[in-house]
């Protein structure tokens, strides 16, 4: 049953990968036929097992919005744990039992109840007496089941909870600096309690079962530890746990604290809870706490070092960043030498200047933190000038913060978005160079202009002692900047991030304009309104952009770095395509890919789109017969579908 379970959870996230490619992405990892026969796998796998996971294609579950979550009074109290810092607490609190040592996982706990072997509903744990339902924002948890192999009621307990991945990725997206996220557990907080899932359902929220409250008439052999497998057998995650007796408590404690670096689920701690649920009953509870169960806190390790610099770090959104660089000091078995200081703030009440005497410490062993000044020589040197621009400075407050934000709406920092378009694979394709290392990057004045990026060799000494980075690293880095250098205008003028032009609207513009830059550079409002599909919103933008004398200056520079290729000569008699529509899907055999059979499609004068309409004259596809939606629509709206041998005999 589990290696079961296990495949139908690779199927899933196999043909959502196939989905989003094929439906958001208009491009085909796999053809119709394995799509199918995968899709079929998963039926017949979810048959048998009776179990439907969240997010499965088989499964159709609508968005919905409420205007309030409704609360409801828990039938059993939900108590806290009892907390010990001490190992040999727990020690003595096991006794001569077995346990189960598990992740404390740091996010919100929910109660959700199956009936009929469907999903019925899912509460917060509120204040342990009342909570909220938040049925349909359960339904698209992302590892959630929807259907399980159990038809009597079924209670259970756990924990949601978002990954330091995922949080890391939605804060970036979060411009406005007072809006972002404090921690993952807030972040989960706010994505499980929306009043509508659709906004849940982009925060791959994950659940973790840790108690059965309820499955009546089965047989566990009164082990804690059975049941846990039992849950599995259904298709839920368990919280990862160890079995331990006295002997080997303190070494599998050590073993969870090795290992939370590695783990990229916030946890703030572990729960011992006794395997025999008998004895477990037989311990009673007193007025706050259960007696089966106690909670694990590590005690910081605290060390004390000396302040050597603040460090500001400017950020897209204009606030720069203090960080504290210290001598460095070992930390839960890691070398740390920097920490956040978040505000000037938090500066301020800790009266921190360069020369002080500071302890710091990680908090739940992961995020370095300065616990106290000893010394507390004061705020001094907040910089008046931005690091990356030059740009005056200036210190805002906001609900009682202070923060410190740079004035110059033009300043590299707050276009990390541009120059990450400038890298992308549309447009200098310079694999490898995320969106985070041109942060740094910039942060680190390595990069203020497009041009720069080609001088990053000139930088390796710092570059490769970066956080990250190393001597194979740099030499990838430098390897694919020099094999960017040779690209074409079109991508060249699409890489320049000019507001409303894709990359095909640079190709329409610099075909008619001969692929001459100096034309491009020069088209004036009224000529780039005249070129069919260019309107004039993207001539007024387009025509803006070029009418800057700086942006004219740096691109002279990056002129200087580029090999243009030359511009492929089609005379007006092969545009056999002129004003024609395609849509192009599923797999090719003739081309190399997809792009290939566009650019052709483009050269020859016609226009290639991501979806079929009334406009579109053709959809290129090998399988005629599927039962893809772009069939299906051409078929509608009455539009021919031909495959590649046609498409090659029209090319001809």
């Amino acid at each position: 049953m589990e290696d079961k379970i296990k495949r139908i959870k690779e199927l899933v996230k196999i043909l959502n990968e196939a989905g989003k490619a094929y439906y958001q992405q208009d491009t085909e990892i796999m053809s119709n036929f394995e799509y199918d026969r995968l899709y079929d796998e998963l039926l017949e796998l979810e048959d048998e097992t009776g179990m439907i996971m969240a997010g499965s294609p088989s499964a159709q579950v609508g968005y919905e919005s409420l205007d309030q979550l409704p609360k409801e009074r828990h039938e059993k109290p939900m108590l806290s744990l009892d907390k010990t810092k001490d190992v040999s607490a727990l020690v003595s609190w096991v006794g001569n039992q077995k346990a189960l040592l598990s992740w404390k996982l740091d996010g919100l706990t929910i109660v959700l109840t199956y009936r009929d072997g469907e999903l019925q509903k899912a509460v917060t744990r509120g204040n342990g007496e009342i909570g909220e339902v938040i049925t349909p924002n359960a339904k698209v948890f992302k590892n959630l089941p929807h259907s399980i192999n159990f038809k009597d009621e079924l209670i259970i307990r756990g924990e949601a909870v978002i990954t330091y991945s995922d949080f890391e990725k939605i804060n970036a997206e979060i411009e406005d600096v007072n809006a972002k996220y404090k921690n993952p557990r807030n972040l989960c907080s706010g994505s499980v309690r929306q009043l509508n899932n659709e906004i849940t359902a982009k925060r791959n929220v994950n659940f973790f079962a840790f108690s059965l409250v309820k499955a009546d008439d089965l047989d566990f052999g009164n082990s804690r530890e059975e049941q846990f497998r039992w849950l599995k057998t259904l298709g839920f995650e368990v919280v990862e746990y160890k079995a331990v007796t006295a002997q080997n408590l303190e070494t599998t404690v050590r073993e969870f604290e090795s290992s939370i670096q590695y783990n990229d689920f916030p946890s703030d701690g572990l729960v011992l809870l006794y395997d025999d649920m008998e004895y477990g009953a037989s311990q009673g509870r007193t007025a706050k706490f259960p007696k089966d169960a106690i909670a694990f806190k590590w005690a910081d390790e605290i060390k004390e070092t000396k302040l050597l610099y603040v460090e500001w770090s400017p950020s897209r959104t204009g606030l720069i960043n203090p960080i504290a660089v210290f001598e460095p000091v070992e930390l839960e078995g890691t070398t740390v030498s920097r920490a956040s200081l978040h505000n000037i703030s938090i500066m301020k009440s800790l009266e921190l200047g360069a020369g002080d005497t500071i302890e710091v410490y990680k908090a739940n062993m992961i995020i370095p933190q300065v616990a106290s000044n000893h010394t507390r020589s004061g705020v001094r040197d907040i910089p008046e000038t931005c690091p990356v621009c030059g740009g005056a400075t200036e210190i805002r407050q906001a609900n009682d913060v202070q923060a410190l934000y740079c004035t110059n709406p033009e300043c590299q920092a707050k276009k990390i978005k541009s120059f990450t378009l400038f890298v992308s694979r549309d447009a200098m394709n310079m694999e490898g160079l995320s969106e985070a290392t041109l942060e740094k990057m910039i942060q680190k004045g390595f990069i203020h202009e497009y041009a720069d990026i080609f001088h990053l060799a000139e930088r390796r000494d710092e570059i490769v002692e970066m956080e990250g980075f190393g001597e194979k690293s740099y030499v990838n880095l430098i390897e694919t900047i020099e094999k960017s250098r040779k690209t074409t205008l079109p991508k060249l003028i699409y890489s320049l991030g000019i507001e409303n032009v894709g990359l095909s609207n640079a190709k329409v513009i610099c075909r008619e304009l001969g692929f001459d830059l100096e034309k491009v550079r020069k088209a004036t409002r009224e000529e780039l309104n005249a070129i069919a599909g260019i309107g004039p919103i993207i001539a007024d933008t387009f025509a803006a952009y070029f009418e800057k004398e700086e942006n004219n200056r740096k691109l002279d520079h990056l002129l200087k770095e580029l090999e243009i290729e030359a511009a492929p000569v089609v005379s007006a008699e092969e545009k056999i395509f002129t004003g024609m529509n395609f849509v192009i899907t599923g797999s090719v055999e003739h081309f190399a890919n997809r792009n290939e059979v566009k650019d052709i499609i483009e050269s020859k004068g016609g226009k290639v789109t991501g979806s079929v309409t009334a406009k579109t004259n053709f959809l290129i596809n090998n399988d005629a017969a599927s039962s893809s939606s772009k069939n299906k629509k051409a078929k509608e709206l009455g539009v021919k579908i031909i495959t590649e041998e046609e498409f090659v005999s029209l090319l001809s």
